[in-house]
């Protein structure tokens, strides 16, 4: 299989990605004092619809839980299987995490609505894991995820 097989683009891949999302690690992910961001909302209807969804924030150093979930501060240091890595950060800021998400070795990595890496996901795909760019996963959820 080539490594760009790993870029998920058509709308059977999205869905195949969506259906296995049981524990989704939110890499970016904003606290209940901006629950009206997506960074926030996206992970709350996530949770509420039954995915294990684990909080990844970026900021917010003295923040120790969010949803009433232990926070981690690095993707690789989150324990056991990751089946999703969504992914709230500007493009240009992807690549400071894309060795901690290798490392981690999730079965896919998401990035949100608007935003579009095309080297790191390159790289992430060659190290066999699969991407989605610029879509939301709520949307995709909602649509796909719903058993």
């Amino acid at each position: 299989m080539s490594w760009e097989e790993n870029l998920i683009k058509d709308e059977e891949g999205v869905a195949r990605v969506v259906k296995n999302a049981r524990r989704v690690a939110v890499l970016g992910m904003k606290t209940e004092q901006q629950s009206g961001q997506a960074a926030f909302y996206v992970p709350d209807y996530l949770a509420s619809a039954g995915v294990d969804v684990v909080p990844v924030p970026v900021y917010y150093p003295d923040v120790t839980h969010i949803l009433g979930k232990p926070v981690f501060r690095r993707v690789a240091d989150v324990p056991g299987e990751v089946d999703v890595v969504d992914v709230f950060r500007r493009a240009q800021d992807i690549d400071a995490h894309v060795e901690d998400l290798i490392a981690k070795k999730p079965k896919a990595v998401w990035f949100q609505s608007g935003i579009r890496n095309d080297a790191a996901a390159e790289k992430l795909a060659r190290a066999g894991i699969q991407v989605v760019q610029d879509r939301c996963l709520m949307v995709d959820h909602r649509r796909y995820g719903a058993r």
